[in-house]
């Protein structure tokens, strides 16, 4: 085994290559990342909505919500269903419980086959309940857009959104397009109830009546010389002067609907309303996929405004893209990014501050190594490049060069005794391998229960823990093969690492000072106990008494 070792060690140029390799694939990950502020959670929440055209908020309970509702409950491991029944909407929140994600798809398997067996219960003008799955990346807009018209024309609006709505739904990494201030045309109906009475006809009569007459039916198959023909009835009609003439029976015989109502084309009634720069609107609200690039995805967007809008004159419609995402991600991910690089110059300056150049220089290559590494890792994971990735890196930052340091130390001691490179370093690491890797296991064993943790809490802090422990294996590799190559390779003589004398001199004096105090502790155990006990109480003390804020997920 010790044999291996040694060829692995002194194969220089397999080590090369692997460490530029992974520098080189580490560097193409980080950059195809996909951009995200916070990883992508989902909530075990599922939103199921269904439209009742033209119900009252009570019948949409009773007809709509109540069934569906009483179908929920043949589903298990759900934790609460709330519900809210409005005028022609039927919404349903299910709340699960904190289940395996696996676990989870099944339910929604479950609950989507109730409500489909369900929905043979329902009206039939009930449109398909629409399912949801709540998570962190589609729970709010990405992109919020608003179309207006310049001319005032709302059907042309309406159209332009439809189309817009259509080509943005079609777009890679967009899962859904919500619109708002959209109101669909609409055939309205006024019955003259005297001309009702006078005929004896109800007005659910005449409703039965163009019900059964306004319908698209297959009517068959017809041969004529040997062709064969689909035979179909057309009955959907949306000019009011065609359905005036739609037959009604009454005691009397038909009449014409228009002799007992007026019709007209009207819109389905306004829920909310958008006006945007003092121009009634509709806004399109983007939701982006799980694990979608934030940024490559508004550019996308902007793309498609601009294409959209080169065609103002001609149309009179125009879109502005009123809010974004974009910001929000590059703000945060800078802001960790700088971070990130200021930890990395302050690990840089230390090790030089202490080691010296040479030994500063060879402990720190690794570095770059270990975060290469690490990305592949999570960029094989399906991670994304979040705040809580950052955050991992950051922490993980200092520790990474600790094994690193310990190993080139033992090395450098043998060195400077006049052993000979090889020997040199095989000796040095058989000598902390073990309390190295001890070290670096243990530190990524107090990470590892932060995996552990249940609910909404656990699954944002899941990637922390992951990418400390991710870099922390890492290093040992580096560690324990490519710093011992990279010295193999190196030649010098063992003065090449001595260090300045101001250095040696400032060591010294720190040295000095820390086993002064040490010692001073050693002679007086019990009032440093005491002192160590008071300060553990006075700050379990500022956390209860509410000096030290806690909130998990502070907002802006």
């Amino acid at each position: 085994m010790l044999a291996i070792y040694q060829r692995f060690i002194q194969n220089h140029v397999l080590a090369n290559l692997t460490f530029g390799l992974i520098l080189l694939l580490g560097l193409l990950t980080y950059l195809q990342l996909p951009r995200e502020q916070d990883p992508t959670i989902n909530f075990n929440w599922i939103q199921v909505t269904t439209l009742f055209p033209g119900a009252s908020s009570t019948d949409v309970e009773k007809k709509i919500t109540e069934p569906l509702e009483e179908a929920l409950q043949k589903i298990s491991d759900i934790r609460f269903v709330s519900s809210v029944s409005r005028d022609s909407v039927s919404s349903i929140l299910v709340r699960f419980r904190d289940i395996p994600d696996k676990k989870f798809q099944k339910r929604v398997a479950d609950l989507r086959r109730e409500l489909q067996n369900k929905q043979k219960e329902l009206p039939g003008e009930v449109d398909d309940p629409e399912i949801v799955e709540i998570t962190s990346a589609n729970g709010f807009p990405t992109a919020t857009l608003v179309l207006t018209s310049h001319a005032g024309d709302e059907e042309q609006l309406r159209i332009a959104a439809r189309n817009l709505e259509k080509r943005l739904t079609r777009e890679p990494g967009i899962d859904k397009v919500d619109t708002t201030g959209l109101y669909e045309p609409e055939i309205l109906i006024h019955f003259d109830a005297y001309k009702l009475y006078e005929r004896g006809v109800t007005p659910a009569g005449v409703a039965n009546a163009l019900q059964g007459q306004l319908l698209d039916i297959s009517a068959g198959n017809l041969t004529i010389e040997g062709n064969l023909w689909i035979v179909r009835w057309l009955g959907t009609q949306t000019e009011p002067s065609e359905l005036g003439n739609l037959p009604i029976p009454t005691q009397q015989g038909e009449i014409p609907l228009r002799e007992v109502a007026t019709i007209a084309k009207s819109r389905e009634k306004a829920r909310d309303k958008v006006s945007f720069l003092g121009r009634p609107g509709v806004m399109l609200n983007v939701r982006k996929q799980e694990s979608a690039n934030v940024l490559d995805l508004v550019d996308d967007i902007r793309a498609i405004i601009d294409d959209e809008n080169s065609t103002t004159p001609q149309t009179g419609i125009s879109i502005t893209l009123i809010d974004d995402q974009t910001f929000v991600t590059e703000s945060a991910l800078s802001i960790m990014q700088t971070n990130a690089l200021y930890g990395l110059l302050l690990v840089l300056f230390s090790t030089w501050f202490f080691l010296g150049f040479k030994i500063a220089a060879l402990v720190s290559i690794g570095i770059p190594f270990t975060l290469a590494a690490t990305f592949i890792f999570l960029g094989y994971q399906g991670f994304t490049l979040n705040m809580s990735v950052l955050l991992g890196v950051v922490i993980a930052l200092g520790m990474l060069v600790d094994d690193s340091v310990v190993v080139v130390e033992s090395i450098y001691f043998r060195l400077e005794r006049g052993m000979n490179k090889l020997d040199a370093i095989v000796e040095g690491i058989k000598e902390v391998f073990a309390p190295v890797t001890s070290s670096i296991l243990t530190t990524a064993s107090a990470f590892i229960p932060l995996m552990l943790l249940p609910g909404i809490l656990g699954k944002f802090m899941l990637v922390i823990p992951v990418v400390v422990t991710a870099a922390l294996l890492f290093s040992l590799i580096e560690a324990y093969w490519m710093l011992p190559a990279h010295i193999g390779a190196l030649q010098f003589s063992p003065h090449q690492f001595s260090r300045n004398h101001w250095r040696s001199k400032v060591t010294r004096r720190i040295r000095t000072t820390y086993t002064y105090l040490l010692i001073k502790v050693f002679k007086n155990p019990v009032k440093a106990s005491c002192a160590f006990v008071a300060l553990f109480v006075f700050t379990v003390f500022c956390l209860l008494a509410g000096w030290v804020k806690v909130n998990y997920f502070a907002m802006d």
